[in-house]
């Protein structure tokens, strides 16, 4: 009897975790359909501003980026929370392979659980909380500008920052590698219109503005993209774990039938006892 018991109590706790499991699973769906309606926009975002660029550089070719010796840096966009497989892990390695030829390179990472991986690590200039909603990723995404910002003044006039992002996306396994040089394919585009853009600024003050734009609307599809693949990694992750508790469940559930099954034979052969004791 009380090994029938402690298998109905572990029975009933295993059927709270796995309703606790189908809720938070629920929940990564519900923010993925809506970071994909975000996503989207500011994918149409970037994309405008670079058909502005192309038209724009086209009649201001002198003003195309040049390939002048810049620095380093490297931004993981990591996880705030876990239950989502190797997300981190799978930053770390590539980041190890990435920079295996650069043992001095800047590090700045993006998730409380990636930070916590790399506590310690000399190379990490700046650790910042991640998002958890898509509500949140504008506050990350001001206080990672901030951060580059910061970054960039430090040594003065040194060259500028070469910005590689290291992050997930939904439509690709693995790490993907982002190098985020604004407008370099501007060349390689065909002439949208015949005749150049009328500018109320001077044209070196707009393309240093529209860099900028570029810079903060590709950095918010980023982090769009990475809580995307973040949530799904989590649902695939809580599908799993559900799918192993169904089969602990079931396997308890045969054991107690077959503990019930005993006592039933024990409580029949009591009775027959008690009934041949009588006659």
């Amino acid at each position: 009897m009380s090994k029938r018991r402690d298998i109905e109590a572990q029975l009933r706790s295993l059927i709270e975790i796995k309703e606790i499991m189908n809720a938070m699973k629920n929940l990564s769906l519900m923010e993925l359909r809506r970071l994909t309606r975000f996503r989207d926009a500011q994918r149409r975002v970037v994309a405008g501003i670079e058909a502005a660029a192309v038209d724009f550089l086209r009649f201001h070719p002198g003003l195309l980026p040049g390939d002048r010796e810049s620095r380093n840096a490297y931004l993981l966009i990591g996880s705030e929370r876990g239950f989502c497989g190797d997300f981190n892990e799978s930053l770390l390695r590539a980041l190890e392979t990435h920079t295996a030829s650069a043992p001095n390179a800047t590090v700045i990472a993006i998730g409380g659980k990636l930070a916590a991986a790399l506590a310690g690590d000399a190379r990490v200039v700046g650790s910042l909380s991640g998002a958890s909603v898509v509500e949140e990723v504008d506050a990350v995404l001001i206080r990672l500008m901030e951060s580059l910002a910061a970054l960039s003044r430090a040594d003065g006039a040194a060259a500028p920052l070469r910005l590689t992002v290291l992050h997930h996306d939904v439509a690709e396994e693995g790490v993907k590698i982002s190098v985020l040089r604004p407008f370099q394919e501007a060349a390689l585009q065909s002439v949208c219109f015949a005749h150049p853009p009328l500018l109320y600024l001077p044209a070196e003050t707009f393309v240093t503005g529209l860099a900028e734009q570029y810079l903060f609307a590709a950095l918010h599809e980023l982090l769009y993209s990475s809580l995307m693949a973040e949530n799904e990694r989590r649902m695939q992750h809580m599908d799993a774990a559900v799918r192993r508790l169904e089969r602990t469940s079931a396997d308890l559930v045969r054991r107690r039938n077959v503990l019930r099954q005993e006592e039933i034979t024990e409580e029949i052969e009591v009775i027959m006892l008690s009934v041949e004791a009588l006659k």
